[in-house]
């Protein structure tokens, strides 16, 4: 096994330093609450009473003679959605292994779960992001009954495992694993349902065509399988040290994954401080488990979501990162894995490949992932380097692969797909987005262009249908940041751009908005900072400006003359009352007007964890671009109370 490279160490040690007062205050809060197991001791008689009134036979006596540890059960099933109603089994599995191990569990909560891919375009996509907070919240009223030595979080998709892992660690001094559904069996590949996308988009074929190929391609329970964020989620867990090794990407419904949803249940057990092992989830993610958890978003091409998501993971754990930290990362850590949107294969192909053992040990050989981590599979990362087999009835780990058994999917860290991670940090006088360029062919990864600016995604659908678009152009689409209205996945754009780009023409995307952990082919410059609404440049650019993107250089620019670019206005929104009524959004207005900048996690948390703390290494320029932009967020509150 190498020794950490030196990029690898550069990055970590800055974290660390950067992080002191952040982690030092969480860690305290958790060395605080040690003391006080099994919690529901501490309860008086009436509060206990009412803790286990719901109970019945033998898990009523135990949990009344406050002997035994308590697992917490928080969920996302619904039946609704494939790959969450998985879970619906899980909960008596769980109370099943708890109990021939000497324990005992309770269904705690369960937390919401909406799907992306069916508000993609629509008024409910703008609560996607702030489902993340709700989640959280949603998790800390589950576990807030003092009732538990453990917790098992069952969570699988976008905003589910943030928002999972954003409270569970707010209780972390409880030992807690995640627990994956696994995703769904392989349907229409996801070439074939791209291209009737865009046969869609362009009038080809009809709508019913079109359904039949997506029904095709979401066939059954489990995660959709291609490498978005719900998959990304999995990867991160995993190699953050809070599933079970190789747990992620094994079928719902099978014997093996019954076998390690029990397994899970049994493990958390030994964790408890009763059981003499106490490994409590704010052990486990710590800085070198964060940066771990970047090197392998970056070596797989995983989501563009996850420089929202885990920055607000790791702040909720007092742990800072920024957006200099994923660039520079991406600059030594090699490609290994082809997944679509970065390849034809699906998650199934990467798993049958070697998974995520064989990516792990190839990592730790290349000296790119932190080694002596805590993790809830004892100590140190190489434990991921195994992988389950149900032998005799039984989980036993085996060594994984140690070759690809598919060098198309999935390569050694001698050979890289290419030999960076493909995120980019873009800066220039537009502000700071980012890019993911895996998918991106090298012909298309710089492009200079006129702006046509756009105000939502609809406005640019009509200007396509009226065939305005048939020209090079980057299309500027702002005021889609999570002040304005929630910060949606712009994922319909994708298909009418790449209508546009295999047409011939130079087309690009520029937004304060998400694109989508699918993001494909056309290179897309997103998350912005700061917004458009709290008077970010964007706001700045008219139709007819010169976009300059250079994505392998990281610029982000506008060719002007400066005088100009300084004199001018930023614009307002046209109309922001549909952001603001209708749809729920009234019951969302609080997390728009308190959301801090896409860099530091676009949450409505991070005010309270490490919002102040220092950013080493970052321009000056960005620090006044985020000062403003707060000052300007009060101001529009002010304005707005002032208006209401």
């Amino acid at each position: 096994m190498a020794s950490p490279h030196s990029q690898l160490k550069k990055v970590t040690d800055r974290v660390i330093e950067r992080s002191k007062p952040t982690r030092s205050a969480y860690l305290a809060r958790i060395d605080a609450a040690r003391g006080k197991f099994p919690a529901r001791g501490a309860l008086s008689c009436a509060n206990l009473a009412h803790g286990f009134a719901g109970l019945e036979g033998q898990e009523k006596i135990a949990i009344k003679a406050v002997r035994e540890p308590n697992i917490g059960i928080v969920s996302s099933y619904n039946e609704m959605l494939s790959a969450h109603a998985p879970y619906k089994s899980f909960p008596d599995i769980i109370k099943a292994a708890a109990q021939a191990h000497g324990g005992i569990a309770q269904f705690a909560g369960g937390v919401p779960a909406m799907c992306d891919g069916i508000t993609q375009g629509n008024a409910g996509m703008e609560l996607s992001l702030f489902s993340r907070e709700v989640i959280a919240m949603s998790t800390a009223v589950a576990l807030t009954h003092n009732m538990f030595d453990a917790a098992l979080c069952l969570g699988v998709c976008d905003k589910i495992v943030p928002g999972l892992a954003i409270g569970a660690l707010q209780f972390g001094h409880l030992p807690t694993i995640f627990v994956p559904a696994g995703p769904m069996t392989s349907g229409l590949t996801n070439d074939e349902k791209a291209k009737v996308r865009q046969e869609f988009a362009t009038g080809k074929c009809d709508r019913n065509a079109l359904l039949e190929a997506e029904a095709a391609a979401y066939h059954g329970h489990g995660t959709c399988t291609f490498y978005g964020t719900a998959n990304s989620n999995q990867m991160l867990m995993e190699v953050m040290g809070l599933h079970l090794p190789s747990a992620a990407f094994v079928h719902p419904h099978t014997p093996l994954r019954d076998a390690l949803t029990a397994e899970a249940a049994r493990r958390v057990l030994d964790l408890t401080l009763e059981r003499g092992n106490y490994v409590p989830i704010g052990h486990v993610v710590d800085e070198k488990a964060i940066v771990n958890g970047i090197v392998a978003l970056l070596a797989t091409g995983g989501s563009t979501n996850h420089t929202l998501h885990l920055v607000a993971i790791a702040r909720a754990a007092g742990v800072i990162i920024d957006w200099n930290d994923f660039d520079e990362l991406s600059q030594v850590v090699p490609l290994l894995a082809k997944i679509y949107p970065n390849g034809k294969a699906d998650v199934n192909h990467f798993h049958a490949a070697g998974g995520v053992a064989f990516l792990v040990r190839n990592l730790l050989e290349g000296g790119l992932l932190h080694e002596d981590v805590q993790t809830v599979a004892g100590p140190g990362l190489s434990n991921y380097t195994k992988e389950p087999k149900l032998i005799d009835g039984k989980v036993q780990w085996v060594d994984g692969a140690a070759e690809s058994h598919d060098p198309k999917v999935l390569r050694a860290i001698g050979e890289p797909f290419q030999p960076d991670g493909g995120l980019r940090l873009m800066q220039g006088k537009l502000g700071r987005g980012v890019i993911k360029i895996s998918a991106v062919a090298p012909e298309h990864r710089v492009v200079k262009a006129p702006a046509i600016v756009f105000n939502s995604q609809e406005e640019v659908q009509e200007a396509f249908d009226k065939g305005e678009l048939k020209r090079d152009f980057v299309a500027v689409v702002r005021f889609q940041g999570a002040r304005a209205n929630g910060m949606p996945e712009l994922h319909r754009l994708t298909p009418l751009l790449g209508v546009l780009q295999d047409q011939g023409f130079h087309v690009a995307l520029v937004t304060d908005g998400r694109m989508s952990g699918a993001s494909g082919k056309v290179p897309a410059v997103i998350h912005v900072s700061p917004e458009a609404l709290l008077q970010g440049p964007l706001g700045k650019v008219r139709t007819g400006d010169m976009i300059v993107i250079d994505a392998p250089a990281g610029v982000l620019d506008v060719d002007i003359d400066a005088n100009e670019w300084a004199s001018r206005e930023v614009e307002a929104p046209a109309n922001q009352a549909d952001n603001e009524a209708g749809f729920g959004h009234e019951l969302f207005g609080v997390f728009r007007s308190a959301a801090l900048p896409a860099e530091e996690g676009a949450s409505v948390f991070g005010a309270l964890i490490g919002a102040n703390a220092p950013s080493d290494g970052q321009p000056e320029e960005r620090n006044s671009l985020r000062d403003n932009a707060r000052a300007a967020a009060s101001a529009l509150n002010k304005a707005h109370a002032a208006h209401h």
